[in-house]
């Protein structure tokens, strides 16, 4: 595949894609391409806030309510881990815990634990427990032979 990038002074950012038949490469780029357009609606207090999925830290099930977690802010989403796993659904984001589902591309350091467990250390220095229920398609993911969720 050829790539063709062009900086422009004037008008609105635009991706282009020209292909003659749809190949794991173009899905890849297609999928990259509708990934940046998704967006996350939530709560700081009483302001409602709309953001990246690309800034998530973590989101994390506390007391019956779920909150995305980025660099910056603690972002209650009025939705269920699972209603939010299926918006997020590739392999950026993992679930680590029946609790918690993690971005990948934050994870900065990792270290196993005794009972195969993982401490993954997040951007921003967070620790996060990856359980020995998740540690192993953790491991196979990092490696990269994941091929179902």
């Amino acid at each position: 595949m050829r790539y063709t990038i062009n900086q422009r002074n004037d008008g609105e950012d635009e991706l282009i894609l020209n292909y003659r038949e749809l190949n794991p490469e173009v899905e890849a780029v297609l999928t990259f391409m509708e990934k940046h357009q998704k967006k996350l609606i939530g709560r700081i207090g009483e302001e409602t806030v709309i953001f990246s999925p690309e800034e998530i830290l973590y989101i994390e099930k506390v007391d019956d309510r779920t909150f995305a977690y980025t660099r910056e802010k603690v972002i209650q989403l009025d939705m269920s881990l699972a209603a939010v796993e299926l918006i997020l659904d590739d392999i950026q984001y993992f679930r680590c815990s029946k609790s918690m589902i993690i971005n990948v591309n934050k994870v900065e350091k990792l270290k196993s634990l005794p009972s195969n467990r993982i401490d993954a250390t997040m951007a921003g220095g967070e620790h996060i427990m990856i359980s020995r229920t998740y540690a192993s398609k953790f491991r196979r993911l990092i490696r990269g032979d994941w091929h179902e969720r």
